[in-house]
């Protein structure tokens, strides 16, 4: 296992996020207010390892596989916990901090789902 996270809050715009853009952004859950409205927040975790196209991703019971990891997604993941999951399966991200993956659809995040990679 690469890393594992436990969803800790929702902020109030996560969804609509997620249902207009195909995004779910994470953030440690210490992130500032205007951050964390937008956010699924989560507890502060140390990656094993670095993750990487082919990698598979719980988030919630929905499991999805690594299109693209952006350049960036890495480093503010480490010192953030900050990344956006996009849905759209592409072999190229569109920002930096963006983890592209393919799978069933957008997941249906809770607090209490594990965010699991491996």
């Amino acid at each position: 296992m690469k890393y594992r996270s436990k969803i800790t809050g929702i902020g109030e715009l996560a969804f609509e996020l997620l249902e207009e853009n195909d995004s779910l952004i994470i953030f440690n859950d210490n992130a500032p207010e205007e951050l964390a409205e937008i956010s699924f927040l989560h507890t502060i975790s140390e990656f094993q390892e670095e993750i990487a196209v082919g990698d598979s991703i719980l988030l919630g019971d929905q499991v999805y596989t690594v299109t693209a990891v952006g350049y960036e997604a890495l480093h503010t993941l480490r010192e953030l916990g900050h990344c956006t999951f996009r849905f759209s399966g592409k072999d190229q991200v569109d920002l930096p901090g963006q983890i592209e993956l393919e799978g069933p659809g957008r997941p249906n995040m809770k607090i209490g789902d594990m965010i699991v990679i491996n």
